[in-house]
């Protein structure tokens, strides 16, 4: 394999008693398969693949010392000797793939989610309706012993190391600020007080494994929330951390409670690794940087610059498990690129389901989504080439099928073109490029600029034809529809119809956030790809925009953020009652509705749509939500809202024309995506749907 495009990604890394073959760290996801009662075969299979794919070290999802600990009540914990058996199986996969692996040890203190957690001062979190107990002094005690015992546990079970989960407001990270420990006793107060539980346990736990063991620190770098850490106590905290005995340290950024967006797709590629750099001085055991590290090139970028020693990559290991040995082998190209999305990795994970990847939907799901030749090579039409369309035909082509791809428009992606107009979106560009390098690979005929019909498809007489057609947009019965102010989401996004100054947007699901959002950002918006990363203006600008403060010169990194406010006056209605993007993801729906909301846009729920004219869109609101100008109480009564600019965001329909044509001429037809069930431009659901239906085939 040739490493000489990436010298600094590929250099071993010598730890003393170990050397790791490159500087890529998979970092921890918890995948919700730790507790499945097949959890440990499915997790060998899981780590296995990306051992094979060249990680230099992985690091598991976390795992709780004790019961208080966990996450959820049935959630892992690693106690006793009679649940090494399950670890054993995920630590000889990756062994036998030449890889290693070391066990993260979470402790979730207030952040659990069941009736008996703990913490340092009995302060309830922003985010969970529980307040924790406060531990005693002997509970403390214990609690650092457990830590040292699942790390002994960890050696036992073939673990070539541990992670000390230390950062984003789990337990230990509750000791070391002043947000959350309220103490006066010797683990609370001065700052020697509050950072004697983490220096203990890396103690213990130094003690419990011996000398020959990777220890990493997770350590919270930036907390991003009020009467968070300063510069000069964290930097302390890593001095203290490396004399106890860890082997490295790996950089936490931000809470979960932080009003800051840290990894979701609007983040700028490395936005956070001038904070390791900013550790550098202080200590000389390697550093571990992170955050929106999705490309070999801007890994090797923040090594050679020196800000860091290792570079983590975690979803990106989910969208692919081959990252590193194709930039080993000198073809980014070929990587399946991690879009920052979190449907179906966080969002997932924090719904209590199995953590995946909308990209790569066999993430989590290798022993029973297998792609394996085919053992009878079919003629495949697929009709489409959009989301569902690219996975099916790939995937197909890929297991030995004759694959022909038809798509209407001039280009691949569907809706997903529609989609990268949406500032904060430009990562799907990476999918596309994927897709379009796998067409090659696989050896699908694309035919773009071909509408076919059922008749050409019945002639050419394949084995089996896939319809993945995808949607239309639905349009509402609402008098004066014809009006020359309404748009159509299209006609804003993919034409660049002309728009005025007052809009208003009828619908609020994903498009019409996606199109309130397109109506009101900066005109400057830079997309997010490895050569916008290395723009500081562009990153200071989000650092600004979001209240970071990159002189880290306040208590958690905080300063008020830059407000802009947009010529554009813009609101969105939609007809249900409660919260306008209810079905927006679990980890960035408060991300939109933040953004929108600092950009002045109106929300109104429960709105009635009664006609379209010229003087504007009338509407019928419920008592208590006032479209504007109304009053903010009273009985509900017609309003006429002023407007330029109508935009439909009001929902879809499947494209099943050429389906049932098929039907017609007798022809089963495979329905997927869009054409099988419209629904929020679902590109999780298509991706996944295509890939399975061509992994039957």
């Amino acid at each position: 394999m040739s490493t000489s495009t990436y010298p600094h990604l590929f250099a071993p890394l010598d730890l003393g008693f170990v050397t790791l073959p490159n500087r890529v760290l998979m970092g921890s996801m918890h995948l919700g398969l730790e507790e499945a009662p097949d959890g440990a075969q499915r997790l060998a299979a899981f780590y296995r693949e990306r051992a094979r794919g060249g990680a230099a070290l992985i690091v598991t999802g976390g795992i709780a010392p004790n019961a208080a600990g966990r996450l959820t009540p049935g959630a892992a914990t690693l106690e006793h000797e009679e649940q090494l058996p399950h670890h054993r199986t995920v630590t000889d996969a990756v062994h036998e793939e030449g890889g290693r692996i070391a066990l993260q040890i979470l402790h979730a203190g207030r952040y659990g989610a069941h009736p008996d957690i703990v913490a340092p001062s009995p302060i309830q979190a922003p985010i969970s309706p529980l307040t924790p107990r406060e531990l005693d002094d002997a509970e403390i005690e214990r609690t650092i012993d457990d830590f040292a015992r699942t790390a002994r546990l960890a050696r036992l079970a073939g673990y070539d190391g541990v992670e000390i989960m230390g950062s984003e407001s789990y337990l230990i990270n509750q000791f070391t600020a002043r947000r959350t420990n309220h103490r006066e006793d010797r683990w609370g107060g001065s700052l020697d007080n509050r950072l004697r539980f983490p220096v203990e346990i890396v103690r213990r736990v130094r003690e419990a494994v011996g000398e020959r063991f990777i220890v990493i620190y997770r350590l919270s770098m930036l907390e991003l929330v009020p009467e968070g850490a300063t510069l000069d106590e964290a930097t302390e905290l890593a001095r203290r951390v490396e004399a106890a005995g860890a082997t490295m340290i790996n950089s936490g950024i931000g809470w979960h409670e932080a009003r800051v967006p840290t990894i979701a797709s609007s983040v700028p590629r490395a936005a956070f690794a001038w904070v390791t750099q900013r550790f550098a001085s202080a200590v000389s055991i390697p550093l571990i940087t992170t955050n929106r590290i999705n490309s070999p090139r801007t890994a090797e970028r923040l090594l050679a610059e020196g800000g860091a020693d290792m570079v983590s990559l975690a979803r990106p290991f989910l969208a692919d498990p081959k990252f590193v040995s194709k930039a080993a082998a000198g073809a980014p190209e070929r990587i399946n690129t991690c879009i920052a999305c979190n449907q179906a990795c966080l969002d997932h994970t924090f719904s209590g389901r199995p953590a995946s990847c909308l990209v790569n939907p066999r993430a989590g799901n290798e022993t029973e989504l297998i792609i394996a030749p085919a053992i009878t090579r079919k003629r495949i039409a697929v009709v489409g080439a959009g989301p569902a369309g690219l996975a099916c035909a790939t995937t197909a082509a890929s297991r030995g099928h004759e694959v022909t791809l038809f798509e209407a428009a001039d280009r691949i992606g569907g809706q997903l073109n529609v989609a990268l107009q949406v500032p904060g979106k430009s990562e799907f560009r990476e999918t596309l490029r994927y897709f379009g390098v796998r067409i090659e690979e696989t050896g699908v005929e694309l035919r773009l600029g071909h509408r076919v019909t059922a008749e050409e498809l019945a002639a050419h007489d394949f084995d089996e034809v896939v319809v993945a057609t995808g949607v239309v947009p639905r349009r509402p019965e609402i008098p004066g529809l014809d009006h020359p102010s309404v748009l159509g989401y299209l006609d804003v996004l993919r034409e660049k119809a002309p728009v005025g100054d007052r809009v208003a947007i009828l619908g609020a699901g994903g498009i019409g956030f996606d199109v309130a959002e397109y109506l009101t950002a900066p005109a400057d918006d830079p997309g997010w790809s490895d050569a916008a990363a290395q723009d500081p203006a562009a990153l200071d600008a989000f650092l600004e925009h979001w209240g970071v403060d990159r002189d880290y010169a306040r208590a958690g990194g905080l300063r008020t953020p830059v407000e802009e406010r947009p010529a554009r006056s813009v609101v969105m209605l939609q007809r249900k009652a409660g919260k306008l993007g209810a079905g927006l993801g679990k980890t960035t729906g408060w991300i939109h509705r933040t953004e929108l909301a600092r950009r002045g846009v109106r929300m109104v729920p429960g709105a009635e749509y009664l006609g379209i004219d010229d003087a504007g869109l009338r509407v019928r609101v419920p008592h208590g939500e006032a479209a504007p100008g109304a009053p903010e109480s009273g009985a509900a009564e017609e309003r006429t809202i002023a407007v330029d600019t109508i935009v439909l965001c009001t929902g879809q329909e499947p494209a099943r024309e050429l389906h049932g044509e098929l039907a017609r001429l007798g022809i089963d037809a495979h329905l997927i995506g869009g054409a099988d069930m419209a629904g929020e431009l679902d590109a999780k659901r298509a991706i996944a749907q295509g890939t399975r239906v061509a992994a039957a085939l």
